[in-house]
């Protein structure tokens, strides 16, 4: 039986009671949006009891997972799904709730109790990208690229300790041709391998992006708002060669990879991850 996902946010928002008081709102909807719920609560009654009695009007069947985004909603989110039973699962792919949610911003400034302040419901503080803890620098990285057919074929079959290949990320599901190339970065690890590959899948992968700078560099966009420095470069060939990553991932609908193995044999790989740019 296929499982129950919903996406939630509860947060606050551009809009006050008769009282005063700023309002809260949670959002609920499954991955097709065919369940949508919305509630508002003052902001002296947010707590996880709220939340509980919330959920439980949603829909006639509880979900077994509910995805969250926004760190602010975590714990509350998370305090009411353990009294129900429910997993609560952080994390950036929530696609259907952020779809609402942008949707729901102008609806906001058409209130009567709107406050008048600015807000963009999708927009969250991220901290200044760290760099990756020395311990976990692998010998070498380089940039790639595979095919479609051969991301989709490659490596599902092959025996990596870490291998994360969400089925929503598959070139096959994104629509994209078989033929076109998904480019992506290599870290050779050394001895290192694996720890870094561990501490890789613990971060939560979601993007590896270019950012053009003196020097430029290569930032990993993991969990809810964690960024990390993964390289540093000023070689103006190896800066051409970001920039051309950039434009594939651009071709590739924001689909890119990161490889983790211990050497350039291509016989033994440590972690392999699928990412897409938020």
């Amino acid at each position: 039986m296929a499982q129950i996902v919903w996406q939630a946010d509860f947060y606050r928002r551009p809009l006050r009671d008769a009282a005063g008081q700023t309002l809260w709102e949670l959002l609920v909807c499954d991955l097709t949006r065919t369940v949508e719920f919305v509630a508002l609560c003052p902001q002296s009654q947010v707590n996880a009891h709220w939340l509980v009695e919330q959920l439980q009007h949603v829909a006639d069947k509880m979900p077994d997972t509910i995805q969250v985004f926004r760190p602010q909603s975590l714990s509350l989110i998370t305090a009411a799904g353990e009294q129900l039973g429910i997993t609560v699962e952080a994390t950036r792919r929530t696609d259907a709730l952020k779809q609402w949610l942008q949707e729901r911003s102008s609806l906001y400034r058409s209130m009567d109790n709107y406050t008048g302040e600015a807000y963009d419901l999708l927009t969250l503080e991220k901290p200044p990208p760290t760099p990756l803890p020395e311990k976990l620098w692998g010998e070498q990285w380089r940039f790639a690229a595979l095919s479609a057919k051969d991301v989709e074929e490659a490596f599902q079959e092959r025996p990596i300790p870490i291998l994360n290949m969400p089925p929503a990320l598959m070139p096959l599901q994104l629509g994209l041709a078989s033929n076109i190339a998904i480019p992506g970065v290599i870290i050779y690890g050394g001895r290192q391998s694996m720890r870094l590959a561990r501490w890789l899948q613990e971060a939560n992968p979601v993007s590896l992006n270019y950012i053009a700078g003196a020097p430029d560099g290569l930032v990993l966009e993991a969990g809810l708002v964690d960024r990390w420095i993964v390289a540093t470069f000023e070689d103006r060939e190896v800066s051409t060669s970001a920039q051309n990553y950039e434009q594939r991932k651009q071709q590739s609908k924001g689909l890119h990879f990161l490889l983790v193995q211990p050497d350039n044999s291509d016989i033994t790989f440590s972690g392999f991850w699928l990412l897409r740019q938020d």
